[in-house]
């Protein structure tokens, strides 16, 4: 009954700090940490100590999987570079770094204890990473390296954990101890990256026959414990199997599971994953008392484990950008951003360095240096104060800095821009499906699916051109729509009440209605979002271009020239708020509006499109 009371204390203190941090706009790991340091000293609060199986075990493969399943496999791999330099050649760095700095203030720990450590407090947190760093608004790119390093990062500190550990007891460390890590990270990543790609062939395998939503999601709750424990059992990384079989599942969900078990999935991993996020920034504070306690215990004088404390914490943050500087420009030398077409400025690199959080797997691997080193209590207070230390310096700055150094978070306009124009080219594939049903449709069935991807496109291209304070037509049917489904739910619980009506046939009535909202609820976020930045950032504003460039309207018979020239079909036109030039947009085959700013350098276009206003400055991928 206590452990029980416990876990429901625990939980209620979680959701509400994480409720009242997103009212206060702050990201929700810090005031958790600290509702836990402080909550360790209340009278009647146990005394709680993370066991390293229960973390890595516990935690560490559902919190994995789910970062996985959410990360995208292509934006993954185009990132490869960084990625890879910073979860691997990073960590390695860190751990060599941290190892010198502790032996030098502590010898008499030893340089297996000292490189244990390093490897214990090298590796940033994949929770923290994207749970602060998507609350302030990174770029994309930042937020994708960042994830995929935090995804990777703690197979190698946990190699080389694994080998210092080997080593304590030896009176030095060997000369091949960088090689014999190297070796054995080889051999763990390469055994971890078979494992996972043999779990994702098999539960692919198994949900070609899996309808049930629920047998889906109940096998996806099983898949990252599994992978986990057979990549172990064979001495491969764990954490490698589980991310590559996240990476896979979820680059390949559209096609092998239903729409229903997609929908089933994605929410229970983002409950899930909240949860259990949510949850471990509030036991790292926990233990904050029992470590205090210990240290005080230590026989070595106040000042030196203060000072080995410090030097470490800024030790990892002083390495970190010691490393991604040179990285970038000796090793990476990135090319133009897809999205921007140019080269990411040196304030990208500053905040991935600035972004190096530890969280919950550093405090839990520190568990495992055996009780056998000496002042193995102080390397614990060493690891607790890096995690802290971290998450307070530079989580709590990430944001400032991020917005001193002008660093742009997504364009809520540019992300409809995009949304508008992909769905413009599913619907131009979909269109090709119905022309072959025209000729076998007496119902007029085509013109009904027809007349209802328009009404779709459109409420999309509404968003970019509707001006502020005017309600759009796809506006006016969501508001008329959702009091239109209150009544009719107020109505079918009417007729639940009378009992005439079997409770099956109900729960399905109500499963339509609330489908329906919730499309209708996202759709009104979205639009919220676009119209809160139109308001945050008039046309114009923030370009000279958008703001000298009026609106005028196209003359004569709309069409691509150069389209028509070469017999070429377009999907959307703009136009040239220059020269007054139409051409073919991006999702068009031969892009000529984009080319005709590359031909001219005229900046702003327009769409021609019917009811849509929205401009683009091409110079400062601005949209107005």
């Amino acid at each position: 009954m206590e452990i029980a009371l416990l876990l429901v204390a625990i939980a209620v203190t979680v959701l509400a700090v994480t409720a009242i941090s997103g009212r206060l706009g702050i990201a929700a790991p810090i005031p958790l940490i600290l509702v836990g340091w402080a909550g360790s000293y209340l009278p009647g609060v146990p005394t709680i100590h993370l066991e390293p199986e229960v973390v890595l075990l516990g935690l560490l493969p559902p919190l994995l999987y789910a970062a996985a399943l959410g990360t995208s496999l292509v934006d993954f791999n185009a990132n490869r570079r960084p990625i890879l330099l910073l979860s691997v050649g990073l960590v390695a760095f860190t751990t060599v770094g941290v190892a010198l700095v502790v032996h030098a203030i502590l010898p008499e720990v030893g340089w297996p204890a000292a490189f244990a450590i390093g490897a214990v407090v090298a590796p940033p947190d994949a929770v923290a990473a994207t749970a602060i760093g998507r609350r302030i608004g990174l770029p994309r790119r930042i937020v994708t390296i960042l994830e995929g390093e935090s995804l990777l990062n703690d197979a190698t500190a946990l190699v080389a954990l694994r080998t210092a550990i080997a080593a304590i007891g030896t009176t030095s460390v060997a000369m091949t101890s960088a090689g014999e890590i190297g070796l054995d990270f080889l051999v763990a990543a390469g055994g971890g990256l078979v494992v996972g790609i043999l779990g994702f062939l098999l539960v692919a395998k198994i949900r070609k026959h899996v309808k049930d939503p629920v047998l889906d999601t109940g096998i996806s709750l099983v898949v990252p414990f599994a992978t986990y424990i057979a990549a172990e059992e064979i001495n491969a990384s764990g954490v490698v199997a589980v991310v590559v079989a996240g990476l896979l599942l979820g680059h390949k969900a559209p096609i092998l599971q239903t729409a229903q078990s997609r929908i089933a999935e994605r929410m229970n991993w983002r409950t899930l994953a909240f949860i259990l996020e949510n949850t471990v920034f509030l036991l790292i504070g926990l233990q904050a008392r029992w470590l205090v306690d210990d240290v005080r215990a230590s026989t070595l004088p106040t000042g030196t484990i203060v000072s080995v404390c410090l030097a470490t914490l800024a030790a990892v943050v002083v390495l970190r950008m010691a490393w991604v500087f040179p990285a970038r420009y000796l090793l990476i030398r990135p090319g133009p951003d897809p999205a921007t077409g140019r080269r990411p400025p040196a304030s990208y690199t500053f905040l991935i360095g600035w972004a190096g959080m530890r969280g919950v797997v550093t405090l839990a691997a520190a568990f495992i240096i055996p009780e056998t080193v000496p002042h193995r209590e102080v390397l614990l207070m060493i690891a607790f104060t890096v995690v802290a230390g971290t998450l307070l310096l530079q989580g709590t700055s990430l944001g400032w800095i991020a917005r001193r150094l002008k660093v742009p978070a997504p364009d809520p306009m540019d992300d409809a821009l995009a949304r508008a124009t992909l769905l413009q080219q599913a619907s131009k594939a979909g269109h090709q499906v119905l022309d072959d049903l025209d000729s076998d449709d007496p119902y007029g069935v085509a013109d009904l699916i027809r007349q209802r991807i328009e009404q779709r496109n459109f409420a999309a291209w509404e968003r970019l051109g509707t001006t502020a304070g005017e309600e759009s037509p796809a506006a006016l049917y969501a508001r008329v729509r959702e009091e239109m489904i209150e009544a009719e739910r107020r109505r079918v619980l009417e007729i639940r009440s009378t009992g005439s009506v079997p409770s099956e046939v109900v729960s399905d009535v109500l499963a339509m209605l609330d489908i329906e909202e919730s499309m209708l609820d996202a759709a009104e976020e979205e639009r919220a979002d676009v119209e809160a930045e139109r308001v945050r950032r008039p046309a114009g504003k923030e370009c000279d271009h958008l703001l000298s460039a009026p609106l005028t309207e196209p003359t004569g018979e709309l069409g691509c020239g150069e389209c028509l020239a070469i017999g070429s079909r377009w999907v959307a036109l703009r136009m040239c708020l220059t020269c007054g030039t139409i051409g073919c947009c991006d999702s068009s085959p031969h892009r000529h509006a984009t080319a005709h700013f590359h031909a001219t350098a005229h900046p702003v276009m327009r769409s021609v499109e019917p009811a849509e206003t929205w401009r683009w400055c091409y110079v400062h991928h601005l949209t107005a």
